[in-house]
């Protein structure tokens, strides 16, 4: 069974930061096109920033320039680096990737950590 799980979230006043990881379990070969989303109280899930196997990186204009999104192909974690964060940022923060495996692709979400930035 292949799983993605994220940590790091957390209560951060505005204007801190926090470093978000996403790690696959499993046998896994690859993670393909890993991004992060988010989805506060009342609102749509919407992407964040996605990262490609060669190091593009694409993010919401909410978020760009105060996050960073990152890989680490040995580890299979992939990290969301967010800085000088508003109450806006206030979400359940998901990552989404299609893991590669011996037995298939599976497009798999993970389990969510929250994120509230509050005074």
């Amino acid at each position: 069974q292949v799983q993605l799980v994220e940590s790091g979230g957390g209560l951060v006043q505005p204007g801190g930061s926090l470093r978000l990881s996403c790690a696959a379990s499993g046998s896994i070969f690859s993670i393909n096109i890993p991004e992060w989303y988010r989805q506060a109280p009342g609102k749509e899930r919407e992407l964040v920033a996605g990262i490609t196997s060669g190091g593009q990186t694409n993010y919401a204009d909410s978020v760009k320039g105060r996050c960073t999104i990152s890989r680490d192909n040995a580890k299979n974690t992939v990290y969301l680096q967010m800085n000088s964060l508003k109450p806006e940022d206030t979400a359940v923060y998901y990552c989404n990737a299609v893991l590669v495996t011996t037995t298939g692709s599976y497009h798999t979400w993970g389990q969510g950590t929250q994120v509230t930035v509050s005074s």
